[in-house]
């Protein structure tokens, strides 16, 4: 199985095939959720399309065999506007421009493969290449498996296993499970 991650930047095709409904009406986030919710599908369809079009572009897309699996959604932090508001996640050091890893996407049929654990790879090092020192993600921290809904920000877990440290709990939970910022540094 040979498995590549790369950014979303001019793969809109490969993102659009399964994070856009296929369904004229159909609803779905588009990975849109942290970004601006407010925005009906269409002006969500097209954000997206804009992101993918850009530098350093919205996230990662993890490919097995050169087919599209998986998707990982990492950005500055300031282009989350629902980070940005948040009262349940708490601002550290702002000013050193995190980078945010805030969910994670896994197609049926390459789920149970570990693809989560080369999307955070992916993921980092995107970031990293763009220029940040510092990346973060809010996973959940339970013990227990975790639902695929609830599971889309990762476990804590994951994340530690990459690298990431656990900074503080925040007010947030998923699936019933409280949700930590963890960072990494990055050189």
């Amino acid at each position: 199985m040979s498995v590549e991650v790369l950014p979303a930047t001019g793969r809109w095709d490969d993102f659009a095939s399964f994070m856009v409904p296929r369904k004229p009406g159909g609803g779905g986030c588009v990975c849109m959720s942290y970004r601006d919710a407010r925005l009906a599908m269409p002006e969500r369809i097209a954000y997206m399309h804009t992101e993918c079009s850009n530098e350093p572009g919205p996230g990662v897309l993890v490919y097995v065999d050169g087919n599209v699996a998986g998707w990982c959604s990492v950005a500055p932090k300031d282009t989350y506007r629902r980070l940005m508001n948040s009262r349940t996640i708490p601002h550290l050091d702002e000013e050193r421009g995190p980078w945010s890893i805030v969910c994670f996407v896994v197609r049926g049929g390459y789920r149970k493969r570990g693809l989560m654990h080369d999307l955070l790879d992916g993921a980092v090092e995107h970031a990293r290449l763009s220029g940040a020192t510092v990346v973060e993600g809010y996973p959940v921290d339970t013990a227990e498996k975790v639902d695929q809904i609830s599971g889309y920000v990762g476990t804590v877990r994951l994340f530690e296993a990459h690298g990431f440290s656990r900074v503080q709990p925040t007010e947030a939970h998923s699936g019933g499970s409280r949700r930590w910022i963890l960072r990494r540094e990055l050189q």
